[in-house]
């Protein structure tokens, strides 16, 4: 499994292409995960693309990922990034290098926006670069962590 990463993705990312496209474009969950597998390919690496609306799950996620072995964990932790302790939690148990993205820039946006209790733990944060944030955390995780072939 050291050549998996897991990209797993917080609340109301299902809506993507229809909720708010003025801030998060049109592009759907499905081409992120599409995003993701061509990516990933190019460093010879797998992947595993979930998305929930449910803290627990991606807790649940996280751990499994730290069981197996992944590569790394490239997550978009979404509103849960302002307020989960236990994403955190199981970011700093499992580890694994995560790599937190968000398709908007969430220091431009509202202040409560501006905190992260995932940043302090993940490897490297990238945000605001709409969903091409998710192939460049795939980028910079296989580059440091020598995966590149």
């Amino acid at each position: 499994m050291a050549r998996t990463i897991y990209v797993l993705n917080g609340p109301n990312l299902n809506l993507l292409g229809t909720r708010e496209p003025e801030k998060y474009g049109r592009a759907t969950l499905a081409d992120v995960e599409r995003l993701c597998r061509e990516r990933a390919a190019r460093h010879g690496l797998e992947i595993v693309f979930r998305q929930s609306n449910h803290e627990g799950a991606l807790i649940d996620s996280i751990q499994e990922a730290g069981r197996e072995g992944a590569l790394a964990i490239v997550m978009n932790p979404a509103a849960y990034t302002h307020t989960s302790v236990a994403l955190l939690d199981a970011v700093l148990a499992s580890g694994v290098p995560v790599f937190e993205v968000h398709i908007t820039n969430i220091h431009a946006r509202e202040s409560f926006r501006h905190h992260s209790f995932v940043s302090p733990a993940a490897r490297g944060v990238l945000c605001g670069f709409g969903i091409e944030g998710y192939g460049l955390a795939i980028d910079g995780a296989a580059a440091l962590l020598g995966a590149t072939p």
